[in-house]
């Protein structure tokens, strides 16, 4: 296998996504595995993360790799004003992989061409965030049994969530059916709406949180408005919390249905609904370690078996 970058789930092909997924299976089986002994990995976080940082830092543990980088943009060089461009070519002197995070679309792509290391794009703005959709995927995959004709729903930031952007051009493999659920401020952009109707993917757009529209969904994915996308304070304020998730409001859904989301959440899923089983974001992050160990392994052309 050869070394490559991932910068958008666009660069794996329907085989890779499910080679991917069945390497995450056996890294669940066995996270602990010294495939990465004598390596030095980097993740610049030049925006803040939890899940995603401590993910990707316990996979390179558990695998045996060693961890360099920082986790806020202000204890590096660039609040000293250097280039992305300079960061990158000088990490990329250190270490065998960089794993970057950056406020910026297209952030990703430019450290892929600058950088003579392989680049994991971590979440570049309101793009694209491949290695959550991995994590997604292997979440549905896990709950569903599959990942073909499903109805999925979508609830909340549809404009800059990049998870559901990256989640949507995943699922164009396997034949979803997508309901999008937001205010007229936050919908699934033009550009998504079009990649549906070029790969003829049905989709409707609501308004209404229905339960109408919940008892319909195999997945439900929520996600937080996210005030760091808004320049208009006021405008976040008006739709922060207009759809909220209550345990009531999943009595007369199906039997398989799982609730997923990105986390962090703030209001947008009640307290009652953690203790429901078709709750899944808790397992969903964890299933997040075996997913980056996979990637990883993949982009470092290190064979799992």
């Amino acid at each position: 296998m050869k070394c490559e970058s991932l910068v958008s789930i666009n660069d794996f092909s329907k085989e890779e996504i499910m080679e991917l997924l069945e390497n995450a299976r056996s890294f669940e089986e066995n996270p602990n595995r010294r495939v990465l002994e004598g390596k030095v990995v980097a993740t610049l976080f030049f925006e803040p993360s939890t899940r995603t940082r401590l993910s990707f830092e316990t996979a390179v543990n558990r695998l045996g790799g060693r961890i360099i980088g920082f986790s806020d943009a202000a204890t590096s060089s660039s609040s000293k004003g250097e280039s992305l461009k300079d960061t990158i070519m000088m990490v990329s002197n250190y270490v065998d992989l960089i794993i970057m995070r950056h406020h910026l679309e297209g952030a990703a792509r430019y450290a892929s061409e600058v950088s003579s290391v392989p680049i994991i794009n971590a979440g570049d703005g309101a793009n694209q965030h491949p290695t959550q959709t991995m994590l997604d995927l292997y979440s549905i995959y896990k709950t569903q049994g599959t990942l073909e004709n499903l109805n999925i729903t979508m609830v909340g930031d549809l404009k800059y969530g990049r998870t559901v952007h990256s989640l949507l051009q995943a699922m164009s493999h396997f034949n979803p059916t997508f309901h999008f659920v937001a205010p007229d401020e936050l919908k699934m952009p033009q550009e998504y709406k079009m990649f549906c109707d070029e790969h003829n993917i049905p989709y409707y757009e609501h308004r209404e949180f229905s339960e109408e529209v919940i008892n319909q969904a195999d997945i439900l994915y929520m996600t937080r408005v996210q005030r760091e996308r808004f320049t208009d304070l006021m405008e976040y304020e008006r739709v922060k919390d207009v759809y909220i998730l209550h345990n009531s409001m999943l009595a007369h859904s199906k039997p398989n249905l799982r609730v997923l989301h990105p986390l962090p959440r703030v209001n947008e899923i009640a307290y009652d609904v953690d203790d429901n089983p078709k709750a899944y974001y808790f397992q969903q992050a964890k299933n997040g370690l075996f997913a980056r160990q996979a990637i990883i392994c993949k982009v470092l052309g290190i064979d799992v078996e």
